[in-house]
């Protein structure tokens, strides 16, 4: 009992701390995640004019390819070196490695380099997230933590209205350098505070790293994420290339699993998935990821293609969802703050997940933007609910020398669901697009989306009408099979939620001997931590 008291002190030392000592360090993970998060936004919207001065046009994905892999690949590498070697360090390393493949990137002289310059920012950007989360995870305990969510939901939504806008802005008055250029002094002052203000316990690990088991997760995960890029775009998803991929990623993603459990050091810990809430909390993230950039890349499309809407302003067409998402994270933060319950909120976010996107199937080419619009919203209440909270349950389940592999293995659980959302409700919609244009536009449909199902606002202008009218109808079948299976793949979410057990979070008061890993959490508390 005086140990648990002495650790509870402990605690409330760290939440009296927080007010004076932690909000620099917090504005500057803040700057960190807007980088991770507008990086790849900005560049997107530039990727024309690049392509108009280096060339290349026909390596145009890989740009985008070689960031994304690397960045999936290292992710669960940064927090693992992370927990052994000090999470500060880590943290600033890949923050380094990141600004300079920002300005390596931005002086690269044609497509060749910048896509290995991408590679080199990638690898950085794995560490990003996963330092922001695992930092967080070490200086404020779970109970407080629901404080912080609005803050990192408000800067997903600001990167995802804004990087659109800054990437069109600074590509059209600067020139594309400058969306690369742009990370540096923005990654400098994170830097600095960081280095300043961060004072973490220094570790030092006497056993070595996991290279193999680290080499067998990077081939699993590259191929995971080649097939779900090329899969259906630049190879049929029976072609032999796509099959050599999946039977690489499946053989090396179980030779991975058979050494982690005789590593010294494993890369990946996997008795982090005994513990339920942990595994539970990273399915649900996988789905959450899968629905996530599934809509972000589908509604836009939709808007823009059915309703008319401009391509200038794509970000903000997102509002609606995105601001009710910020505004549920922002409540379920603080209810989880003030009760310490939170099974309420995957169980409520996934129903609602599965009502907005089943809403959003049944869009058609006569539903206004308010509807549209009241629909997006209703899957932003339900992603408010479960973005912020899948994170903080899966940290409240493993022990601090954990903390670093839970945040990385949640991020990467998220970041593979989008691979899949992406290749998956992409295939389906490009398939349904292309028959409804056959059926309502004959030889002439078929041609149109012979090259893609996704036209640009200048092509689908150059249309006549009655092909540019099958394919609004194309779209709208197509958004409609897509947000359907969307609903579906929703339903794991919320049978994952049911089973979620709510056990204490940590930092909400003494604990009874008789809770500890078995119930669901971890018996370690977090360390007072030195943050002036």
């Amino acid at each position: 009992m005086a140990d648990a008291q002495a650790v509870d002190t402990n605690t409330q030392e760290v939440s009296d701390k927080q007010p004076k000592s932690v909000r620099v360090v917090l504005l500057a993970l803040m700057i960190t995640m807007m980088l991770a998060m507008l990086d790849n936004m900005i560049v997107g919207t530039a990727m024309p004019t690049i392509v108009g001065e280096l060339g290349g046009l026909e390596h145009l994905s890989w740009v985008v390819t070689a960031y994304t892999l690397a960045t999936a690949a290292s992710t669960p590498l940064w927090g693992k070196l992370g927990d052994m070697y000090g999470r500060k360090g880590a943290f600033m390393t890949s923050i380094v490695l990141f600004l300079i493949g920002s300005a390596l990137s931005g002086m690269a002289q044609d497509m060749g380099q910048l896509i290995g310059f991408r590679a080199v920012q990638g690898l950085g950007a794995g560490g990003l997230m996963v330092g922001v989360m695992a930092i967080i995870g070490d200086l404020i305990p779970p109970r407080e933590r629901g404080k912080y969510q609005g803050m990192m939901a408000g800067v997903m939504a600001l990167a995802m209205i804004g990087g659109p806008l800054v990437g069109g802005t600074i590509t059209d008055h600067w020139g594309w350098r400058w969306a690369f250029y742009i990370n540096l002094p923005l990654g400098v002052v994170a830097l600095a505070a960081i280095s300043a203000v961060l004072h973490l316990p220094k570790k030092r690990a006497k056993a070595r790293i996991d290279y193999l088991g680290a080499a067998l997760l990077t081939i699993g995960i590259t191929a995971i994420v080649l097939v779900t890029t090329w899969g259906g775009t630049e190879y049929a998803w029976s072609s032999a290339r796509i099959m050599e991929l999946i039977g690489i990623g499946v053989a090396a993603l179980v030779g991975f699993v058979f050494w982690q459990t005789r590593a010294a050091e494993p890369v990946v810990p996997l008795h982090i998935f005994r513990n339920r809430n942990f595994t539970l909390m990273s399915i649900i993230g996988f789905i959450t990821g899968f629905v996530m950039f599934g809509a972000t890349l589908f509604l836009p499309l939709y808007q823009q293609s059915v309703q008319g809407a401009s391509a200038t302003n794509s970000g903000l067409l997102l509002l609606p969802m995105l601001g009710a998402m910020l505004v549920t994270s922002m409540i379920a933060g603080r209810v989880t703050t003030n009760t310490g319950k939170y099974k309420i909120f995957p169980v409520v976010g996934s129903t609602l997940m599965i009502v907005g996107l089943y809403l959003l199937s049944l869009m058609d080419t006569d539903t206004s933007r308010l509807t549209s619009g009241v629909y997006m919203a209703v899957v932003g209440l339900g992603m408010g609910c479960l973005m912020q909270i899948t994170m903080l349950v899966a940290q409240n389940s493993v022990e601090m020398k954990d903390m670093g592999v839970a945040s990385s293995s949640t991020t990467l659980f998220r970041t593979l669901g989008s691979s899949f959302g992406v290749a998956i409700m992409g295939a389906l919609f490009n398939h349904r697009v292309q028959d409804v244009m056959a059926e309502r536009g004959g030889a002439l449909g078929s041609k149109v989306t012979e090259q893609s199902a996704q036209l640009d606002a200048a092509s689908l202008a150059k249309l006549p009408e009655a092909a540019r009218d099958a394919y609004q109808h194309a779209v709208s079948a197509g958004t409609h099979s897509a947000f359907l299976l969307g609903a579906i793949v929703a339903v794991g979410a919320l049978a994952a939620a049911v089973f979620v057990k709510e056990v204490p979070l940590k930092g909400a008061g003494p604990q009874k001997a008789d809770e500890g890993s078995a119930d669901g959490t971890a018996s370690a508390q977090p360390p007072v931590v030195e943050a002036v």
